[in-house]
């Protein structure tokens, strides 16, 4: 069958990449029953990062908008990205079975589980879970290069997900480092040891090889690919759904899309990266130094940053040069949350100090100690590693043990037998103090889009404060809008 299928990823890793996860709940409404119809095999909607951006910065309830969502997308199978919950802390099992109960019971159906790396019992662990609560679970095999992450390395990993039985193997390349040439040598390697268990491709533009790989991966066999809609596709985001689906077709393929269906939602978010201001996504060019560092593109802004707050910012270069002997000395872990930021923040210490490993983080001291994994730990230069548990900090890291406390137990510490459980996630996650303010902000409101364009004129004329009235004239209707001195609106005036 030469059908080909694609996995949306506007709503998630979209804006995710390119708007810092600043998509509204009301910037996704207007369009998503026009998505529902365009003929995708699957929707990624949300993940354990977005409950916390949504709550503390955009005011929104996330549980409201998976709801929200999945009334108007009822045909096309909605995804959660399950990973960690708590990125940068531990997550106990109880409650990341409870994250993952709450998506099903909302409308989620599928989980693409995560396991920095690669891990079987950690993705045994979870694939379990998504069972015991309803959702269908895909297994990310992560893609890196290093000296370990070889063809036998994957050949090993595919095995041991194929195993548990999953419908779906995803080859997941979160730094846009595959090439069309490892695509070739790699995807085969999956395919002779995956028990015959269907296998898709979820890979970014970051080093403007993404489109070229998803073809490479369609002739080999992968019939199911992650694209976005433009602007949330390109750069730093995955491939985009008009691209890969021309080009599809032009090698003899029959993409599964309407791309006429989604073309308003592609004029839709443009209209909304204009008047916000947010990045609209454009195919680069090579860069043959992110295969060097391989730090995510988010996080080399994120270090910039770093290097700016204490006077240092023409140093950025000289950071990524640290980030590729700090991964070294780490035992090359994989550049994905949350292993990119502990290489990233270590190697910009170092340049601020000006002595490798003078100081380290309390994460990078876990890392060593083994509490993000053995592997890590195992693997790690001998030398580097004594270096950071010489320090005193170490010794009181280590005796922190792993706690996985009940649901139960959680509720009472976290505000008693009236807590719901989604309230409960949220406590887990944020303050009291976030939470009530996102509280108070009300429902999502649904974002003006094009298609209102003399509302959306209306609302902009309204912000300048050399117009002091707005009157619109038509035929059969004239309506005059007044600001007051002090800047308020007065009354309007209609005339029929």
């Amino acid at each position: 069958m030469n059908e080909i299928s694609f996995v949306d990823t506007t709503l998630r890793d979209g804006h995710q990449s390119l708007w810092a996860e600043g998509m509204t709940t009301g910037m996704m409404l207007p369009i998503a029953e026009r998505m529902d119809q365009a003929g995708f095999e699957s929707m990624e909607l949300i993940s354990g990062s977005h409950l916390k951006k949504c709550v503390r910065e955009l005011k929104e309830d996330p549980w409201e908008r998976v709801r929200l969502i999945a009334k108007r997308i009822t045909r096309t199978p909605l995804r959660v990205i399950a990973g960690r919950v708590k990125t940068f802390e531990f997550n106990p099992l109880s409650m990341y079975r409870l994250f993952m109960e709450r998506m099903a019971a909302n409308g989620i159906r599928q989980a693409r589980i995560s396991e920095e790396w690669n891990d079987f019992s950690g993705w045994k662990r979870k694939v379990q879970v998504a069972r015991e609560v309803g959702l269908e679970p895909v297994v990310n095999l992560i893609f890196s290069v290093s000296p370990k992450h070889t063809d036998e390395y994957y050949a090993q990993k595919t095995r041991e997900a194929a195993s548990l039985g999953v419908p779906r193997l995803c080859l997941k390349d979160p730094g846009g480092l595959l090439t069309p040439e490892r695509i070739r040598s790699l995807v085969p390697v999956i395919f002779e040891n995956c028990n015959g268990i269907p296998l898709e491709l979820h890979t970014h533009c970051t080093t403007g090889l993404g489109p070229l790989c998803c073809l490479e991966a369609i002739k080999l066999g992968v019939k199911t690919i992650n694209t976005a809609i433009p602007p949330l596709a390109n750069s730093s985001s995955n491939p985009s759904v008009f691209n890969v689906a021309r080009n599809a077709r032009a090698l003899g393929y029959t993409a599964a899309i309407d791309e006429e269906v989604i073309k308003p939602v592609a004029e839709h978010f443009t209209f909304i990266a204009k008047r916000e201001g947010f990045p609209i996504g454009m195919p680069v060019e090579y860069d043959y130094s992110q295969y060097l560092h391989q730090v995510p593109g988010g996080m080399i802004s994120n270090l910039g940053h770093q290097l700016r707050l204490v006077g240092l910012g023409d140093r950025l270069g000289e950071a990524l040069e640290e980030a590729v002997r700090v991964r070294a000395d780490f035992g090359y872990p994989i550049m994905v949350t949350p292993l990119s930021q502990f290489v990233g923040s270590q190697a910009a210490i170092n340049v601020i100090v000006g002595e490798r490993y003078k100081e380290a983080t309390d994460q990078v001291i876990k890392y060593a100690l083994g509490q993000c994994g053995q592997e890590g730990s195992s693997s790690m230069d001998p030398n580097v590693k004594d270096k950071i548990l010489s320090r005193p900090r170490a010794r009181e890291l280590a005796r922190w043990e792993p706690q996985e406390p009940s649901v139960h137990e959680m509720r009472q510490k976290l505000g008693g037998p009236g807590v719901s459980d989604e309230e409960l996630l949220l406590r887990w996650l944020l303050t009291k103090d976030e939470i009530e303010t996102m509280r108070a902000a009300g429902a999502p409101k649904e974002y003006l889009s094009a298609r209102q364009p003399v509302v959306a004129l209306i609302e902009e004329l309204a912000k300048r404060s050399s117009v002091s009235q707005i009157r619109i004239q038509r035929p059969d209707l004239s309506l005059t809008l007044e600001k007051r001195p002090d800047g308020s609106k007065g009354p309007s005036t209609i005339d029929r």
